[in-house]
């Protein structure tokens, strides 16, 4: 993960959107980043230190001096300390005195100290916002290289209307991990499928299976982090994929999939085959409902186009094709003879035999199989377990 390690300066202003502060803290300490809250003496009417604290495991920085002791609170040392400063919220007269230099608190002070990239998240009215005034210092903070994250200007877009009202907590997260993030695929092209497919009965009912397409939709984005240009193909699933590198076209169908792959590929300079597509569709869709008439009901299936096996006959000399594997019983042979197949560069396996890993969980288990041999690796958020396969993508992209 891009903020594993990382050293987080949060400061925190006082506006009524300072309760979203604890959730950027939870969220940067689940990617495995270090933080610090420092807030204004306005911000603690909003929330109290104490709970800061509490999320972020360490004292709340305010003052320029300790009121316990006297210790004193070094600005420099924790613009030295710091990988990267957020203010969020950021309210006007934050901004105002961040663009101007005056350094009445101890945030101002360590903004003025700091020696590593800084991000402002605004957080005001529409009036305030609009207001040239603001306009001007946020255009003073940009000129002098601070990253102000808008709604629906970051690299997660905000579905929130009304310019002035913060980010929500995940965009803000997401831009700072897509900053650290190393754009090793920047330019090129990846064309990635997700999810289930759905393939109909009659109008009200399909047959299916239970992926979520929470795998799928961490490699997209893992991808488009990392600089490329991706084109999702993605079945019917829940999941946001807002991002301003992700392209992305919904199907519902085995058909509809292979339709759009066929169509992508050719132009990609890699593919990710991550859906879990039906094998098998009805040869006949009935156009109203089937009623409940006898005891049993037989419904012919015919197969579905192999969109591996297709795409890997296409395959140019240039273009990487990766797939996956979810097998029950034979996992390893059963991976290396659809590697073999459908010309695959790799091919990743996971077993609905390991605990935590497969359809609808948060992690998974895989191993990577290649020409080259196959590496295991072990139970990880999907996350991170996209970064493992993405990384392997770079290495013999090059």
């Amino acid at each position: 993960m891009a903020l594993k390690g990382k050293k987080i300066v949060l400061g925190i202003t006082g506006s009524i959107a300072a309760y979203k502060a604890c959730q950027i803290i939870r969220l940067l300490i689940k990617q495995g980043a270090e933080v610090q809250v420092v807030i204004t003496p306005a911000g603690k009417e909003f929330i109290t230190p104490i709970t800061l604290s509490a999320l972020s495991s360490k004292p709340v920085i305010s003052d320029f001096f300790a009121q316990r002791d006297g210790t004193w609170h070094s600005h420099v040392a924790l613009g030295l300390w710091a990988d990267a400063m957020i203010v969020a919220p950021a309210t006007a007269s934050t901004i105002g005195k961040m663009a101007h230099g005056i350094a009445d608190n101890m945030l101002i002070t360590t903004y003025l100290s700091m020696k590593a990239p800084v991000f402002v998240a605004p957080a005001m009215d529409l009036d305030m916002y609009a207001h040239a005034s603001t306009q001007e210092n946020l255009n003073t903070l940009r000129q002098r290289g601070v990253h102000v994250i808008e709604p629906g200007t970051g690299f997660l877009a905000s579905h929130l209307e009304g310019k002035g009202r913060m980010e929500e907590p995940e965009a803000i997260v997401c831009e700072l991990e897509d900053f650290f993030t190393p754009k090793d695929l920047l330019g090129k092209r990846l064309m990635i499928t997700a999810g289930p497919t759905y393939e109909r009965i009659d109008p009200v009912r399909f047959i299916g299976n239970y992926s979520s397409g929470k795998m799928g939709v961490a490699l997209a984005l893992e991808c488009a982090r990392r600089g490329a240009q991706v084109e999702l193909i993605c079945g019917p699933t829940p999941l946001k994929t807002d991002h301003q590198r992700i392209r992305r076209t919904d199907v519902q169908s085995a058909a509809q999939m292979a339709q759009e792959a066929q169509t992508l590929f050719p132009s990609s300079d890699a593919a990710i085959l991550c859906a879990a597509v039906a094998d098998f569709t009805p040869s006949q869709v009935a156009g109203q409902k089937i009623k409940r008439e006898k005891d049993d009901l037989v419904i012919q299936l015919k197969p579905t186009t192999d969109i591996a096996a297709t795409l890997g006959k296409a395959k140019k000399a240039d273009q990487l094709l990766v797939g996956f594997a979810l097998e029950t019983n034979d996992e390893v042979q059963n991976a290396q003879g659809k590697l073999q197949r459908k010309n695959l560069d790799f091919i990743v396996l996971n077993s609905l035999r390991d605990e935590g890993a497969g359809f609808q969980t948060d992690t998974n288990k895989i191993s990577i199989i290649s020409a080259e041999g196959k590496k295991d690796y072990e139970l990880k958020a999907k996350t991170e377990v996209a970064t493992d396969i993405i990384n392997e993508l770079v290495n013999k992209l090059q």
